[in-house]
């Protein structure tokens, strides 16, 4: 049985939770004296304030290790601030790592106000957005078929324009529903399920858009020649599709917006960052600041 699937106590004795991990602290770092009073001060408030406050450890979350900061830290300079909240970081991780007290890895969740000063504006469709977007968006001429099989397989896959562009016959499976994705940013070919719909859009440009020709590419241009097009020409046409409907936005709005449909359906972020085909979590991490709230409750909340 997982550590943490073991059955815990409600309630503990904050005092001796105190003085064990300033002991375990003292004995892994060998701190001097100075630096360990620091930290006991931070740690003994931290116990008082959950005490008075009633909060179990089981329990514990980013809200009240807000609360405390806002009264702990509230009469000292912005370095002390900063320096305190990474003694708290470095004992929330001991709670959760070393003695499996708390529930989730609250440490990740403790950032200060100038890491959220740098949070990007959300830069996705909100709901009532991608109707609109499917609502105006016109599959009656070739272009039209086109650009709308290219919207499905950006919004509902999170392709990249490039990824887009380098699609080719032999990479669907229709039968199956299935799309290998082998030019990838990392080089980590996937093959992804295609949405009923996403294939009904791409079998009707198929049928009726595509102009005849030899090539395997996927998405041609109509004149003078049929071609493959570039991804700049793709992102061009999905940029156009949001404007034609009046959104805000570019084509890698879409692609965010998977990712965000992805964090609220309840994906892991090692999920996220397979399908957006990205090299590392922390890339995916960035990729999601999406707004403070929401990256809080969802995406660091994961354990991968």
């Amino acid at each position: 049985m997982d550590k943490r699937q073991q059955k815990q106590p409600l309630y503990y004795d904050m005092n001796q939770v105190c003085r064990e991990y300033l002991d375990y602290f003292q004995r892994v770092q060998q701190s001097g004296p100075t630096q360990i009073g620091a930290i006991t001060r931070v740690v003994k408030a931290f116990g008082i304030y959950l005490q008075e406050s009633k909060v179990k450890l089981t329990s514990l979350n980013i809200e009240h290790v807000d609360g405390f900061l806002v009264v702990f830290n509230a009469s000292y300079a912005k370095t002390t601030r900063r320096l305190y909240r990474s003694y708290l970081r470095c004992f929330l991780r001991y709670l959760y790592n070393e003695r499996n007290l708390i529930k989730q890895n609250l440490a990740d969740l403790l950032i200060g106000p100038p890491m959220f000063a740098k949070s990007k504006p959300p830069q996705f469709l909100r709901p009532h957005e991608v109707q609109k977007l499917f609502k105006h968006l016109p599959h009656f001429t070739a272009c039209e078929l086109r650009t709308y099989a290219q919207v499905h397989l950006a919004y509902f896959l999170g392709l990249r324009p490039i990824e887009i562009s380098r699609i080719t016959l032999d990479d669907i499976f229709f039968s199956k529903g299935l799309l290998n994705v082998k030019n990838r940013k990392n080089n980590c070919p996937l093959q992804l399920p295609i949405p009923e719909d996403t294939l009904k859009a791409i079998a009707a440009y198929l049928v009726g858009g595509r102009p005849k020709n030899l090539g395997r590419t996927l998405f041609l241009i109509f004149w003078p020649n049929p071609t493959p097009m570039s991804a700049g020409l793709v992102a061009q046409y999905l940029t156009k599709a949001l404007r034609d409907a009046e959104l805000p936005g570019t084509a890698y709005w879409l692609r965010h917006t998977f990712a965000q449909n992805m964090l609220e359906s309840g994906a892991s972020i090692f999920e996220i960052k397979e399908m957006l085909g990205h090299d590392s979590i922390e890339s995916t991490r960035q990729y999601l600041s999406i707004h403070t709230s929401l990256m809080r409750k969802v995406l660091f909340d994961e354990t991968v």
